[in-house]
């Protein structure tokens, strides 16, 4: 699989302000398509999910979420994917998170074509 994060502040800020949005009860994301042969992620979590321990175990299952869908994805898609987790990802069952990653990969190839 090809995929890299997304780590440069202006790559995320335009991914935030251009970007089309994806809720979902466990995480926020915002989406756009790019000109490389990549995905690229970048996943926060802010203070109100809960200490860092639990941010970054969130964090990582978002994270690990969204590449497995991209992996499940033939080609590879081109996107920029900025997500924002929330509380529920710490909770929430990990076949859910992949499938509302993968509707959230998804959705944005079928509208791009």
């Amino acid at each position: 699989m090809n995929a890299a994060r997304l780590r440069r502040s202006t790559d995320i800020a335009a991914v935030r302000k251009i970007g089309r949005g994806v809720r979902d009860v466990a995480f926020t994301a915002r989406i756009r398509p790019n000109d490389l042969s990549v995905m690229r992620l970048a996943v926060s979590a802010p203070r109100t999910v809960g200490i860092s321990t639990i941010r970054n175990r969130a964090r990582r299952r978002v994270r690990e979420a969204f590449r497995q869908a991209c992996a499940a994805i033939e080609p590879t898609p081109a996107l920029d994917i900025v997500v924002t987790v929330r509380r529920d990802a710490i909770a929430a069952d990990f076949s859910a998170l992949r499938a509302a990653a993968e509707a959230a990969i998804g959705g944005t190839r079928q509208s791009s074509r």
